[in-house]
């Protein structure tokens, strides 16, 4: 998945209440990709780590999942 794809999701889950509480929920990045595909996106974990530019603000978050893609 391209980087645009990870960013139209994190849109998406800011636009949309009941996807940002699911994706709060999500605890491993497995979890986050299903959840991702559910909502018809393809999310290629290795897109999701740094060095590329994180796509989700900490906010949107679990702490578990904050901590491993944000590094904070």
């Amino acid at each position: 998945m391209s980087i645009k794809e990870i960013r139209a999701f994190s849109d998406q889950a800011q636009a949309d209440q009941a996807l940002a509480e699911k994706l709060k929920t999500c605890e491993k990045v497995r979890e986050m990709i299903a959840l991702g595909k559910e909502y018809g996106f393809t999310i290629d974990e290795v897109e999701l780590y740094p060095p590329n530019e994180a796509q989700f603000v900490e906010a949107q978050l679990s702490v578990k999942l904050a901590k491993a893609l944000l590094r904070c």
